[in-house]
């Protein structure tokens, strides 16, 4: 199978809560976020050079994860109370506390290319609360977007920071199955 020569488009975003008990992670069923727009992930860590014999003699890395913004058309209730810790009252209403606990999540999602689609999980992230911006309508209605800026952590058990994956022959099965569940090393379709 021929390999992809450029990548575009977002979709099939998917949040899975993390909780952690005991130094171990577990990962709640995945939801769809639908209406992605766009993902941004700037490499988060730095270089260190080491100067010997008049030249940068060693050089050290850390690689901290990611920071950037998820936008889509609409954030979803599951957002708001599985990862923001919104409540939600018998009436249906979200309400918002100065005491909501955020959760950690694994982010979660597909990528076109020219020839396959690829899919990504980032193991341990973050998110804050959107912004909120409502206008009146002119001439057209212009639809407005959410976005939260998200931290793609290391994740604490083992410093797994994001996975990708593309269809083959030999992985079809695990590729199909991908928003089941979250991706592990060397997972099986059953799994």
């Amino acid at each position: 199978m021929a390999e992809n020569k450029v990548k575009f488009g977002l979709s099939n975003v998917h949040i899975a809560k993390i909780t952690e008990t005991d130094g171990a992670i577990t990962y709640g069923t995945p939801f769809a976020m639908p209406g992605a727009r766009s993902l941004t992930a700037d490499p988060e860590g730095e270089t260190t050079p080491f100067y010997a014999d008049n030249i940068k003699y060693y050089i050290a890395t850390s690689n901290q994860g990611y920071t950037g913004d998820l936008e889509v058309a609409m954030l979803i209730k599951d957002f708001f109370t599985q990862i923001l810790g919104q409540t939600e009252d018998s009436n249906g209403a979200l309400f918002e506390s100065a005491d909501d606990t955020t959760a950690r999540f694994a982010l979660m999602g597909e990528i076109d290319g020219d020839v396959k689609k690829r899919r990504f999980v980032y193991f341990d992230c973050t998110a804050t609360r959107p912004g909120s911006e409502m206008n009146t309508i002119e001439e057209s209605k212009e639809p407005q977007t959410d976005t939260v800026s998200i931290s793609m952590s290391p994740r604490s058990t083992d410093k797994a920071i994001k996975a990708v994956i593309e269809p083959t022959t030999e992985n079809q099965a695990v590729y199909d199955t991908f928003f089941t569940k979250v991706y592990e090393k060397d997972a099986t379709a059953g799994v």
